[in-house]
């Protein structure tokens, strides 16, 4: 009876449905991933920042994943809608190209916000970081950053500053700059960047924290002056800028960065393997001065050195928000 043709028929069913219910937990961890589109969501629209460098990852991505890799634009809420949906995906084949609002303080300014940074999103590999930097009108006062900063305290609450929006870095990084110096600007929100320097321009603001890329732009057309960078040192990105620690401002450093994230249910694997194709990417020459044109200094990393920097972001933005008593609406 063992080797009945009714018995191998059942052997072999039983086979085929054991091998069925393991092919996909095969394919999610090995080499045999990705076996479709990947797409790579990001929260901000064309010709945006973090658009930008999603397009200038998705090609080689794509070469080195041997799937084509397609960049979905879902626009709103500061990248918090397109995190969500990353957070949501129920397959492994969603990524996201996030900012670092998006991976740490986004549920402390918001508890309403659908999704939890720190459970539902799988950190992979940062991309590139960048310090802000601190630009006022080009006919501000005093010779150095210590003279501006001497005045500016003076003025006391008579001064505006500009950001794109209440919890964004660039707020929450003025309001530590505040706290380190004295500073007593008042908030000005605006849509986006764009708008801030539109500001500034015209007047209606004496001082904001922006991206090098766009703030050197007006600088060097004299339309803006550089007071000093929020980085430790002088950044690769602006060598001509003072760091804000060369004039005085103590236990300041500050940067914004992007990163790809994925699912909270991404696979450990699939995880690790684009942890180390992204950062192989990212670190390629071709791709660094890509992003340095773009503003960034590249970094590529694993996923538990993007991990860390989720953990130590929030737990320091968080402190700002909650000592400011900051919320997002």
């Amino acid at each position: 009876m063992s080797n009945s043709p009714q018995r191998r028929l059942l052997l072999q069913s039983v086979l085929a449905l054991s091998t069925a219910g393991l092919l996909p937990a095969q394919a999610r961890s090995s080499n045999a991933w990705p076996s479709r589109t990947v797409r790579l969501v990001v929260g901000f629209p064309a010709g945006s920042s973090p658009d930008l460098t999603a397009r200038a990852l998705a090609e080689p991505l794509s070469k080195a994943l041997g799937q084509p890799v397609i960049v979905e634009n879902k626009v709103g809420a500061g990248g918090n809608i397109a995190a969500d949906a990353v957070a949501k995906a129920t397959d492994d084949h969603t990524l996201g190209l996030m900012i670092n609002g998006n991976m740490t303080i986004a549920r402390i300014l918001n508890p309403r916000l659908p999704y939890d940074p720190l459970s539902d999103l799988t950190p992979v590999s940062l991309i590139g970081t960048a310090p802000l930097l601190l630009a006022a009108p080009a006919n501000a006062p005093g010779a150095d950053a210590s003279q501006w900063l001497a005045q500016a305290r003076a003025a006391g609450s008579r001064l505006n500053y500009a950001s794109p929006g209440v919890g964004t870095v660039a707020h929450l990084g003025m309001e530590l700059l505040k706290a380190r110096t004295g500073l007593q600007a008042q908030h000005v929100p605006y849509p986006g960047n764009p708008q801030v320097i539109n500001a500034m321009l015209a007047g209606d603001v004496q001082l904001a924290l922006l991206p090098p890329a766009m703030a050197m732009a007006q600088v060097r057309a004299g339309k803006l002056r550089a007071i000093g960078t929020t980085s430790s040192g002088r950044s690769a990105l602006v060598p001509e800028v003072p760091s804000l620690a060369e004039a005085g401002v103590k236990d300041y450093q500050l940067e914004i960065w992007n990163a790809v994230a994925g699912p909270a249910n991404l696979p450990a694997g699939v995880q690790a393997r684009l942890a180390t194709v992204i950062s192989e990417i990212v670190r390629e020459n071709s791709m660094r001065e890509r992003l340095f044109q773009q503003g960034w200094r590249a970094v590529g990393s694993s996923s538990e050195g993007l991990r860390n920097r989720v953990l130590s972001d929030t737990r320091a933005l968080g402190d700002i928000i909650r000592q400011q008593k900051i919320t997002a609406g």
